[in-house]
């Protein structure tokens, strides 16, 4: 029989179709891995704002998350918006039960594209000290990682030791794809991909498009990440080939029109 390789996404809900476990399913799909889903909390949302988070209680994630893993199985784990402090206690306790999936992809999700915070305010210092350390890719934009790093980084010769800086944290030993996408004033936009097993950098250069369709880029590039760790890639293969697919979908849609808002990627690009 065939196989599949396979891909889990813990993730909260986006009723818009744009982000949240809705983009992870896209990009997985998009790039041939078959995708499941543990749902943390379903979130009242469109490309306008988020309007209301309803979570769903912490044992009924953790028995999602060991439905799939038990069954199924995850070549990767990605990880997205986990609002609080139980949650991302629960969703460690549970993956630290299952040793041999160690391909977990962390988007640190702290704020949406529009502005509205999507994680309780105690939750930083649990998902800094406890959850980034047992990841094996972390993928802040930069006001996550300014807010992790206690300190402001908004300028590109800042990276590398930024990058090295949320490797360490809590002890961990972490690779970290710090995304410049909010530099202002350029027209190429270089993300940083540092490869905390190589002790290297890579750099990732694209070109900044002007388009409001930037919802769920977050979550594509962390969930292409992870599908390509899961289709067997090594770290910087998966980084460049993530980078490329984001950048890509950032491209073909963005003079599609969803939405009155920040509109969507356009995930499938390479198939319509």
């Amino acid at each position: 029989m065939m196989k599949y390789n396979t891909a889990l996404t813990i993730a909260g809900s986006d009723p818009s179709g744009g982000a949240g476990l809705q983009a992870d399913l896209k990009t997985f799909s998009a790039l041939g891995v078959y995708g499941a889903t543990a749902v943390v909390a379903v979130v009242d949302e469109n490309t306008t704002g988020v309007y209301g988070v309803h979570p769903i209680p912490e044992s009924f994630v953790a028995g999602q998350i060991r439905s799939v893993l038990t069954d199924i199985g995850a070549d990767a784990v990605k990880i997205g918006m986990l609002h609080s402090s139980e949650l991302i206690r629960t969703v460690l306790a549970t993956l630290r039960d299952f040793p041999d999936v160690r391909n977990i992809v962390l988007d640190p999700v702290m704020v949406a594209t529009s502005g509205d915070p999507l994680l309780e305010a105690d939750a930083v210092g649990t998902l800094r000290d406890e959850l980034i350390p047992y990841s094996r890719v972390i993928t802040p934009n930069l006001p996550e990682a300014s807010l992790l790093l206690g300190e402001t980084v908004c300028h590109q010769d800042q990276f590398e030791d930024a990058a090295r800086a949320l490797s360490g944290i809590g002890g961990g030993n972490v690779s970290v794809m710090l995304k410049a996408g909010h530099i202002e004033n350029t027209d190429i936009i270089v993300d940083i991909f540092y490869n905390a097993e190589t002790d290297s950098f890579l750099r990732l250069p694209s070109q900044k498009v002007e388009t409001v369709n930037t919802h769920g880029t977050g979550c594509t590039l962390s969930s292409a990440i992870a599908a390509w760790l899961a289709k067997g890639t090594d770290l910087n293969t998966a980084a460049r080939l993530g980078k490329k697919y984001i950048a890509s979908a950032i491209i073909a849609g963005a003079d599609y029109k969803i939405g009155t808002g920040h509109g969507p990627v356009h995930h499938f690009y390479s198939l319509w």
